[in-house]
């Protein structure tokens, strides 16, 4: 790699062919990936849970996050119900938006789930 050192103003530079550059900088940027992993899979095997793409691209779509954890759990509106002690009407209502819910309702759901609230309340339009 050839190095060229130069002073401009009084601050030190080094100039290198733009080959050399680029590798560095993808060399960089490979170590950087290579620590993320690392870091993720870290977070994996202390218990942290990942969406799968699929359940990504439903929940960036708009489609009701509780219906979208619900499906990922493997469950029914009826198993739901069953665990949340609510009715399967009612919550077929909460997941198509024609009811809010209460904090309890959500807390419920979300003990229900295994998931925190935040990851099933609607979003706010704004």
């Amino acid at each position: 790699m050839a190095v060229q050192f130069i002073d401009v103003g009084g601050e030190k530079l080094a100039v290198m062919p733009i080959a050399d550059y680029d590798r560095l900088v993808a060399e960089a940027e490979d170590r950087a990936d290579a620590q993320a992993a690392a870091d993720a899979e870290g977070r994996r095997g202390a218990g942290e849970e990942y969406l799968p793409a699929e359940m990504a691209d439903r929940l960036l779509a708009g489609e009701s996050s509780l219906r979208v954890w619900r499906s990922h759990r493997g469950m029914t509106l009826q198993n739901l119900a069953e665990n949340s002690g609510m009715s399967v009407g009612y919550l077929s209502q909460i997941e198509t938006g024609q009811r809010e819910g209460t904090a309890k309702v959500w807390r419920k759901l979300a003990a229900a789930l295994r998931v925190d609230v935040d990851d099933i309340l609607p979003q706010l339009a704004g």
